[in-house]
């Protein structure tokens, strides 16, 4: 990820709020499309992981003091399952 990836700036918010804050900024992406969120609610570093496994995403976690550094990539939509004979 390059320092020039959008920042979506969760310090401060209580859950859920970062969830549905990075959630939102998803449904906006291309697949592969990269942003980092950054969070200060204990629960983000459960929360945040958690939806991106359940959904694909790539996600890194990092934290400076307080501070939860989320690096997110969009994964390609699932393809549907081809119907069987």
């Amino acid at each position: 990820m390059t320092t020039d990836a959008e920042i979506i700036d969760c310090r401060g918010l209580k859950c859920p709020l970062p969830v549905l804050k990075m959630e939102k900024r998803l449904s906006q992406l291309a697949a592969g499309a990269s942003f980092i969120v950054l969070a200060t609610d204990p629960m983000a570093k459960i929360d945040i992981p958690l939806y991106c496994r359940q959904s694909g995403h790539t996600c890194e976690v990092s934290s400076e003091a307080e501070v939860m550094r989320f690096a997110i990539v969009k994964a390609a939509p699932k393809q549907a399952a081809p119907p069987h004979p």
